[in-house]
């Protein structure tokens, strides 16, 4: 039997998953690593964590591991999106990363689009400039940290700083690329544009690969230290949420992806990239071979559930707080919530909005509150869906992936509140099968990543929406919508008293 490893690194932890030809996952293992926050805002991580992590994972696999290391032919990666690495010109890290989730770049944001025009970096990026993303990192260090910026000679983003500590090749693929605001999504190359509108060297930017793209071996030094082949293969591999989007079968136009996790996102193939969503949900490069995906994202969403279980319910798990929202009838008995816990970003991109329940009476139980929290997550994910319907997607089949799936209640509130059928595969891995899936394609298993998932992903259950919930959940998403124009003055207002 031949096996691939799919790397996943991830914000709080590796992940990595040793598959079998058949898709059966043989070996999991997850090494957990710290996230430093000094300042309000601030998120950074040490690149070299990321490296002994994952080494030591990779040695614990191959310890259990009773086979001919070459038995495992290939390796590739999924990683956390838009964190900045800087190396100097020997590839030696010059600072701690800075993460996806950090958010001290407004200002960069601003000065963007004061030199390159809304309009313009919607036409080369096909994205706004969010302070998530990599090109606002890099002009912050430039202006905080001059003698750093001075130094730097690549920028990379984090699964392709790992990668190149396992193979000593320094690239980075394009869906990860599509992600810094510096790469021309269309036409796949760094725009010199923009570089020069922003007085950034264009030779910063590395060498650009294809996910599926083999980039060479994993060194003498890493073999030795897991238990890896030297001949062992390793591939480019994609961003998270392409990677995501490859582990559960999104890989043609209809197939969409609805995830739940601390955040959620709605995630859509592309065959084209000749769409124009005006900005309204983000547009990258996919990691199959010539396409790409459209992705609105709720900042708060299974965080929405957490939160509301550690405040009000801390003791109980959330099989038993969820247990009773079946009984409850669409609506929450007039009760609604917006997600806004920590802002919103589709199709709302705004820091200060913030969640709210409305309708509240005496008669309303914490099940109706339940319910109105995960009706609410799934209106908001709703927005992005509305969004790809108005320019033209036909959305009928939805694979559910993360926390809401964990409830059936849940998985039928997707399929009406979507109005569509609602997929539940029988193993969930995510963007770690995606990675595994890139090398098993890699390693020339099968002809395309469609065959490869026909093989390795398969359906448990599937749920169709109610003709009639369908009806009464479109009158209450058009007043779930009207709650965040009612609410954002108000949720501006109490910054003031927010300490």
């Amino acid at each position: 039997m031949k096996y691939v490893i799919g790397v996943d690194l991830g914000t709080s932890a590796v992940k990595l998953l040793l598959v079998n030809q058949a898709g059966d996952v043989v070996q999991e293992i997850a090494k957990p690593y710290p996230l430093i926050q000094d300042k309000t805002g601030y998120s950074e991580q040490d690149p070299k964590v990321w490296v002994d992590q994952t080494v030591a994972g990779l040695s614990d696999l191959m310890k259990d591991f009773d086979q001919d290391p070459k038995d495992i032919e290939g390796i590739s990666f999924s990683g956390q999106m838009h964190g900045l690495v800087l190396l100097d010109e020997h590839d030696e890290v010059l600072r701690n990363a800075i993460l996806w989730n950090d958010t001290r770049t407004t200002e960069q944001c601003q000065q963007i689009y004061d030199r390159v025009g809304e309009s313009r970096l919607l036409d080369i990026t096909k994205n706004p400039a969010l302070e998530g993303f990599t090109l606002p990192k890099l002009l912050w260090v430039k202006e905080h940290e001059p003698n750093i910026y001075a130094k730097a000679h690549k920028f990379v983003l984090p699964k392709d700083y790992l990668r190149y500590k396992l193979t000593g090749k320094l690239q980075m693929e394009y869906s990860d690329a599509a992600g810094t605001l510096l790469l021309n999504v269309s036409e796949k190359s760094w725009s010199k544009e923009i570089c020069y509108l922003l007085d950034i060297d264009v030779n910063l930017c590395p060498e650009l690969i294809a996910s599926h793209d083999e980039v060479g071996e994993v060194t003498l030094e890493i073999a030795e230290k897991t238990g890896l082949a030297q001949t062992t293969l390793v591939f480019a591999g994609g961003a998270d949420n392409a990677c995501g989007a490859i582990g559960s079968g999104i890989l043609e136009d209809g197939k969409t992806l609805c995830s739940i996790g601390t955040s959620g996102v709605v995630l859509s193939y592309e065959s084209s990239n000749d769409k124009d969503f005006a900005g309204k949900v983000h547009y990258f490069n996919h990691g199959a071979p010539n396409a790409y995906y459209t992705m609105g994202v709720t900042l708060a969403a299974g965080y929405s559930l957490s939160w509301f279980k550690e405040v009000l319910a801390k003791e109980e798990s959330f099989e038993k707080l969820v247990a009773e929202v079946g009984g409850v009838p669409v609506g929450s008995n007039g009760l609604l919530f917006t997600p806004y816990l920590v802002g919103e970003r589709t199709p709302h991109a705004d820091a200060a909005i913030r969640a709210s329940f409305i309708g509240m009476d005496g008669s309303h139980e914490r099940k109706d509150f339940v319910r109105a929290v995960m009706e609410g997550i799934t209106f908001s994910l709703n927005e992005s869906i509305e969004i790809f319907r108005e320019n033209g997607k036909v959305i009928d089949t939805i694979v559910s992936t993360g926390g809401g799936t964990k409830n059936e209640d849940w998985l039928q509130m997707q399929a009406d509140i979507f109005d569509a059928k609602i997929v539940k595969l029988s193993s969930e891995q995510g963007p770690g099968m995606g990675a595994a899936m890139l090398a098993a394609y890699g390693c020339g298993w099968f002809d395309s990543l469609r065959k490869c998932a026909d093989e390795f992903l398969h359906v448990d259950k599937e749920f169709l929406p109610n003709e009639e919930n369908v009806s009464m959940y479109k009158q209450l998403f058009e007043m779930y919508k009207s709650v965040y124009h009612s609410t954002k003055q108000l949720s501006e207002g109490l910054l003031a008293f927010r300490k």
